[in-house]
């Protein structure tokens, strides 16, 4: 519809033809103010931007003979929070001696660095030997001082220790509230300190999207958001910018319309510029550039304030048909992470001859979790973790010692010395990455429980036009689906899902059923990416005391099957029916044993189970003692009914024959040194696997077995499933599976080839996702049929 305005015909110019003109020209001026507004130009900071309120901060006032020192984090880090203490003093960096320090000294270094506080600190170099003069030893603080300077020591520069003795220094996460960065001695080889930095994005379209990916980049100093002039920006600090928030890359922009935004509104700006390398993992790690000649803190020599535009990953970028994919998936690259609690963290993996192996944590560093962080469609990394810290692989250790650059495509393009041996999966290396804000945390809580990892599960929806927050339906809710939760709410990993919750009181508004049928693989990010039913639900038991329900965990424990001793230990062995009586009242043999006269044999295929607990806690049962069950063919009690699953595959994935020991009694066998065993099956004991430890079923155990009476000589598959109903939650299912080629010609048997893990589709998953598939046309057709019905009765 046009404007009142544009009816101007020639009759009305002729009579009013300056009223009119002058009605025209204020209608187009508000259509570009309007069409101006549209393109995002805030009059005020963005919606979900306030203004921050002003926070006081004032430079600690020394006295006048204190000596005038800068500090920073150097060395061999592993986060960017964390270093080795270096002091620039009288034109020249240096170190600080290890005697006498503490805890209460490395506050200090802290607070004078702009961190709230010290987490720890470490003696000897840890972060590699430093260079220059030692200006500190014997350092004394009391954890008050305003510098380190003030500290009671030799003095600075009288020192007689060596750079092997340097201290280094971990500060906390969080940055001192409203912290001002002052350069005293105009030293423009210090690191970054700033309170905090942000991408703000300006244009509408920007603003509406999750996650951003362009806008204003920004620094917090003494309590106030301020723009960086771009005259000395380089594409390199784009790069760390994107990478600190999750993405592995950055690509140009329209210029144009942001130099016309800054010429509408004058920007604040920071009194320095930024000199970054690219490979830095955080911009604490670049260096102060000059100081920004700046008319007040408005204008920088012609320049407009600093835009970056990032480019997110694949698992977080939208497509124009589905929106966000629904699970995480991860593309085909010769290196993966798991044993991680959340997208985008664990124990890194690389794939070499088709077998999957570990990277030794030697030399392991920021710069090299950085690469494979941006490798798998990240951002930098935000901790480089070591010793096994998200759990210990299986297989070879494929790298160690690696140096990369920090601009490589992957990191098995980096160096590493292929002749060090002798590296363990306790050495491990593991990585936490930047992933994008993706805000999945708002939309999801946890509700009445003793603590914030367990409770209700609750959900935020539209209802009515308004936001409103309702329980999930606990039909079919099981551990997958509180995995994906606990991931959600960056809760760790699920050690339990609920299927009641009345011990669990939420608030009553929140009592009725939002979410129905739902259904996860295991991958999602969040909840409302599983499958569940639409705005039709069904939910006979209802909510409120019946809601699903959830506890987490930071750690859990991580069972993987050793393949060397499945392929070691198999045997064939014709035994008489006689001696298989106990083992038949159990449903260990085929269906057709029970046609085999007592005079008579069945063929078993023997092998031994030596299954490991490399995760970060203990294996223990879901059943409670009371409900643990005795079985006279072993003299012990069993705590979990369905433990593995033992089967013979045709080479099209068909079943032929299936072994019947689902039941185990969980035990240590045997651990590694240093490790003490702390459950038994004996004496009614406590039953579990130790971290560290493995259960071993040994092959001549009644029931490990698979009976093969039946089947024809040829090529097989076996396979072997551990804690294939996921009753008891895991860090990694992934490796809960082994595979084995396996040939029989009728008088012998062979077993090789044999792998756990990725190389070939689990069957539980498949038979999960079925069962999904299932569920979602089984709920299609009984909303169909409600229509239908709907319908026919109008």
């Amino acid at each position: 519809q046009l404007w009142p305005f544009a009816r101007c015909d020639t009759t009305m110019l002729a009579a009013w033809s300056l009223p009119c003109c002058f009605t025209i020209l204020l209608g187009l001026l508000e259509l570009c103010r309007a069409q101006y507004e549209h393109l995002g130009y805030p009059h005020g900071y963005p919606q979900g931007y306030p203004e921050p309120e002003q926070e006081q901060y004032s430079a600690p006032e020394l006295p006048p003979d204190t000596p005038r020192i800068q500090l920073r984090l150097a060395g061999d880090k592993r986060k960017h929070n964390e270093g080795r203490v270096e002091v620039f003093y009288d034109g020249e960096w240096g170190t600080v001696c290890d005697d006498d320090f503490s805890i209460h000294s490395a506050q200090v270094v802290c607070r004078e660095l702009g961190y709230l506080e010290a987490v720890s600190w470490f003696p000897s170099s840890k972060y590699g030997k430093g260079e220059g003069r030692i200006w500190f030893d014997n350092v004394q603080c009391t954890g008050k001082e305003k510098t380190l300077a003030l500290c009671t020591s030799n003095g600075i520069g009288v020192s007689d220790c060596k750079h092997t003795e340097d201290v280094g220094v971990v500060c906390s996460d969080k940055r001192i509230p409203g912290f001002k960065f002052i350069n005293t001695m105009a030293n423009n080889s210090l690191n970054i300190q700033v309170e905090d930095v942000r991408i703000r994005a300006i244009l509408s379209s920007y603003r509406k999207r999750i996650p951003v990916t362009e806008g204003y980049v920004e620094v917090k100093d003494g309590g106030k958001w301020k723009q960086i002039c771009d005259v000395e920006w380089t594409k390199h600090n784009s790069r760390v910018i994107c990478g600190m928030f999750g993405f592995p890359t950055e690509r140009k922009y329209n210029a144009r319309v942001y130099k016309m935004f800054a010429r509408r509104r004058k920007p604040s700006y920071w009194d320095y510029s930024v000199n970054c390398t690219g490979n830095e993992a955080h911009v604490s790690s670049c260096k102060l550039g000059h100081a920004v000649a700046a008319k007040a803190n408005t204008t920088c020599g012609g320049g407009t304030p600093v835009v970056v535009s990032c480019v997110p990953g694949r698992a977080f970028s939208p497509t124009p048909m589905t929106g966000f994919r629904k699970a995480f998936r991860q593309e085909q690259t010769l290196v993966r992470l798991r044993g991680g609690a959340i997208v985008g963290e664990g124990r890194v993996e690389v794939l070499k001859n088709g077998e999957w192996g570990t990277i030794c944590d030697d030399n392991w560093s920021l710069l090299s979790a950085t690469v494979v962080c941006r490798e798998l469609g990240f951002g930098s990394a935000k901790e480089a973790l070591s010793g096994g810290r998200l759990g210990q692989g299986m297989g070879p250790v494929h790298m160690n010692e690696i140096e990369c650059s920090g601009f490589e495509k992957s990191i098995t393009e980096c160096f590493f010395n292929k002749e060090s041996l002798g590296c363990s999966h306790e050495e491990d290396a593991a990585v936490r990455c930047n992933v994008p804000a993706m805000g999945f945390q708002e939309r999801l809580r946890l509700s009445g429980g003793r603590n914030p990892n367990e409770g209700r599960v609750e959900v935020l929806v539209e209802r009515n036009g308004s936001q409103a927050w309702g329980t999930v339906c606990s039909d079919g809710w099981g551990t997958i689906e509180a995995m994906v939760v606990c991931r959600q709410l960056d809760l760790g990993f699920a050690s339990n899902a609920f299927q009641e919750t009345w011990y669990w009181p939420g608030e009553v508004s929140a009592d009725p059923v939002v979410m129905s049928g739902v259904r996860c693989s295991g991958t999602e990010m969040s909840l409302s990416q599983c499958l569940h039913h639409g705005p039709h639900l069904t939910c006979p038991k209802g909510g409120g005391r019946n809601a699903a329900g959830v506890s987490c965990s930071e750690t859990a424990p991580d069972l993987v099957l050793n393949p060397q001793i499945v392929e070691q230990t198999t045997y064939m062995e014709d035994r008489p029916m006689f001696m298989l009586q106990c083992a038949y009242e159990e449903n260990c043999l085929s269906t057709t044993s029970s046609e085999t006269p007592a005079s008579s044999h069945r063929r078993l295929l023997r092998f031994s189970s030596q299954i490991h607990n490399n995760g970060q806690s203990d294996f223990r049962p879901k059943a409670e003692r009371h409900s643990w069950v005795w079985h006279d063919c072993h003299s012990h009690y069993h705590s979990m009914e369905v433990f593995t699953h033992y089967d013979l595959l045709s080479l099209n994935g068909t079943k032929v024959a299936e072994g019947h020991k689902a039941s185990f009694c969980l035990e240590d066998t045997e651990c590694e040194e240093g490790i003490e065993k702390r459950y038994e099956c004996a004496n009614f004991g406590e039953q579990g696997i130790t971290v560290g430890c493995w259960d071993t079923y040994r092959h001549d155990i009644d029931c490990q077995w698979i009976d093969i009476t039946d089947i024809k000589p040829g090529d097989y598959i076996f396979q072997v499933v551990i804690n294939p109903n996921y009753e008891v939650p895991e860090s990694d299912y992934s490796n809960n599976f082994m595979k084995c080629r396996c040939r029989y010609d009728g008088h012998r048997i062979w077993m090789y080839s044999c792998h756990n893990g990725e190389a070939m589709v689990h069957q539980a998953l498949v038979e999960r996702l079925f069962y999904i598939r299932h569920s979602v046309l089984l709920h299609c057709s009984t909303t169909l049929l409600e229509l239908k019905d709907h319908f026919t009765h109008k």
